[in-house]
């Protein structure tokens, strides 16, 4: 691959395509915007069309696809919505997410195996739709976002599937990348930490546990999204030209305890 002749190209992401799943609201919402404000014609997928909408009003660069990403038909079209649109693909945000119970003992094994079929088999889809898609396969990226509950216990709080489905797509990350390596494609996951989102809304809302999630990072603070722009960057443009199978870890210090 050429080197770029400005840190400015480095970065930019002008004439590539995105998909970016579960961005209707929280950190996909922020990962579409920041992606086609780099440049590039993002697919934005939700179920919720009309939050998808808004999103597509603050730029042009973004369209919004309605897609439940645990059927696999809306996976498909997702991918051929993009392909028809602008012929390529290179970049793949596996951003959606579903949480299933607390307790270990209170989640059935039918639970269990939904939310693994949202977090882990659909970015798994994807990952195959982005990848098998027409076209130089050079400098593809794909983004796995994982979490630091698929590296460390969420204990206190828990989440056996939650966390499981995490740990495996870290593992899925790092096999595909070995896979596909010799085609170009890249593959990385994204590992953040606390940040304060319409998932976490409860956590930051309660004085005590937003207490823990202070004591225990080593920052002394929750994220804000602005907090994983550089990262995602990073993982999807050129600068990381020479990374793949890795896992960048965005947790205020979090793991490093």
């Amino acid at each position: 691959m050429s080197a770029p002749q400005s840190s400015a190209e480095l970065f930019s992401l002008q004439g590539r395509t995105a998909l970016v799943t579960g961005a209707s609201a929280g950190l996909g919402a922020r990962f579409a915007a920041v992606l086609a404000q780099a440049g590039a014609t993002v697919f934005a997928a939700a179920r919720r069309i009309d939050r998808l909408k808004e999103l597509a009003d603050s730029d042009a660069r973004i369209h919004p696809v309605a897609c439940d990403v645990s059927l696999a038909a809306d996976r498909t079209r997702l991918a051929e919505t993009a392909l028809a649109a602008t012929g390529r693909l290179d970049i793949l945000v596996n951003n959606a997410a579903t949480s299933g119970e607390t307790r270990a003992e209170d989640e059935s094994p039918d639970a269990f195996a939904d939310v693994l079929g949202v977090n882990l088999t659909a970015p798994y889809h994807l990952a195959r739709l982005t990848a098998e898609a027409p076209g130089d396969t050079g400098g593809r990226s794909i983004i796995n976002v994982s979490s630091i509950l698929g590296l460390v216990t969420a204990a206190p709080l828990g989440g056996a599937s939650y966390s499981a489905s995490k740990a495996g797509l870290i593992g899925l990350t790092r096999e595909l990348a070995g896979q596909w390596g010799r085609s170009g494609i890249r593959v990385n996951a994204l590992a953040p930490g606390w940040f304060r989102t319409e998932m976490t809304a409860d956590l930051f809302g309660d004085e005590r546990s937003s207490r823990w999630v202070e004591r225990n990072t080593l920052l002394g603070r929750g994220g804000d999204g602005h907090e994983l722009d550089g990262a995602l960057l990073f993982l999807a443009s050129d600068a990381s030209s020479y990374c793949t199978g890795q896992v960048l870890t965005v947790d205020g210090g979090w793991t490093a305890r």
